[in-house]
């Protein structure tokens, strides 16, 4: 199978969460969730409102009819699905290749339940060999940039892209991420980062891996 068919294979998996009515939830951003959102007119009925990761997203979700809502207005969510774009054994996952790590993770937090959907692709054994994202106020992208190489990675700043938020990103190379989540505690704690890509303290609750022979396999 191509990577849109599988795409669109883990994304019709995850129309099965959305599995009572008036639900308020949240959609990530990317190109396996823009497959989602195509597929979400199916179950339409269901839903009440959506909460966006992005403004890419909401376009999308706006341009197919659905009620979108800050978060600031609805509340906690009762489900978050989202991509990745690295998955551990331990659903801890690389995510914010897209730029819109931020309101991912606070969404993801926000929710009772996350559900993440990626191809077999992304399934790692250690975390890090995707560049780790981390947004920056603009500030102190050389700053945080210095400790990033203090820690042992080597920061790329991603020019010319500004987030949602307006701030910066700087890409982390060749790191070996052994433990997640003191590593996202780590880097979050430097002054000028807003979040880092790690979504370690808050993993999904299940993955869905969409396999080469037609499957979807659920972590």
């Amino acid at each position: 199978m191509n990577s849109e068919q599988l795409k669109k294979q883990v994304a019709e998996a995850a129309l099965a969460y959305i599995n009572d009515y008036d639900m308020v939830i949240g959609i990530g951003t990317g190109s396996t969730v823009n497959q989602l959102i195509d597929l979400l007119p199916q179950v339409k009925n269901r839903i009440e409102a959506v909460v966006s990761s992005s403004e890419a997203s909401t376009e999308r979700l706006e341009a197919l009819g659905f009620n979108v809502k800050a978060l600031n207005q609805t509340g906690d969510l009762s489900l978050y699905i989202d991509g990745a774009d690295e998955c551990d054994a331990h659903n801890r996952l690389i995510k914010g290749g897209g730029g819109a790590l931020t309101r991912e993770k606070i969404i993801a937090a926000a929710s009772k339940q996350f559900v993440c959907i990626i191809d077999e692709s992304k399934c790692v054994d250690l975390l890090g060999a995707f560049p780790l994202p981390i947004e920056v106020l603009p500030m102190a992208r050389s700053f945080v940039a210095r400790q990033m190489v203090k820690l042992g990675g080597q920061p790329i700043y991603r020019e010319g892209f500004v987030t949602d938020e307006g701030n910066q990103i700087i890409d982390i190379h060749n790191l070996k991420i052994l433990d997640p989540v003191e590593l996202e505690l780590k880097i979050n704690q430097i002054p000028g980062v807003v979040t880092n890509g790690l979504f370690a303290g808050r993993k999904a609750d299940v993955t869905l891996i969409a396999q080469n022979d037609g499957t979807v396999r659920t972590q």
